[in-house]
């Protein structure tokens, strides 16, 4: 017998940039990977880190950081890369150091206020605490599509 009110659990990937948490939903992670050096790519945009070939295909790396607004993240061993893949087009996203793979129910999420981002456009999904941290839950579609177009 199912309850007509359960939600299925989310799965999410949380990863630190500085001292701040976030997450992605693990259905949109395809790997990740250690820092490797990314090609630098003339006229991109500063959060765009460059290029880097994946067994093949060539994909742009974002400091996520620095597109969130943040202080860039360095360059140590630390460092990973998110490798994601929406509309069909595959991302790295350049991070300071992945933390944990978290199950959370839909009830769990909380919508977060107007913080007047830019353009309007706020690119955290929900908010949820996972041990008294609160971890934001970003939009893979709106940082990924706004950055291609900040990129074209």
């Amino acid at each position: 017998m199912s309850d007509g009110n359960a939600t299925q659990p989310i799965e999410l990937l949380t990863f630190k940039l500085g001292d701040q948490e976030y997450s992605l939903d693990i259905m949109s992670v395809r790997e990740i990977r250690g820092w490797t050096r990314a090609t630098p790519m003339p006229l991109a945009p500063s959060f765009m880190r460059g290029v880097i070939n994946l067994r093949g295909t060539v994909l742009p790396v974002i400091d996520l950081a620095e597109r969130l607004g943040l202080p860039k993240c360095g360059q140590s061993s630390r460092n990973v890369i998110i490798v994601v893949k929406h509309g069909g087009q595959m991302t790295g996203l350049l991070v300071d150091a992945v933390s944990d793979i978290v199950s959370l129910d839909a009830n769990d999420m909380q919508v977060p206020p107007d913080s007047g981002g830019y353009d309007g456009l706020n690119v955290i999904r929900s908010l949820t605490v996972i041990d008294d941290r609160m971890i934001r839950v970003l939009d893979l579609a709106l940082v990924v599509a706004q950055s291609q177009s900040d990129a074209a």
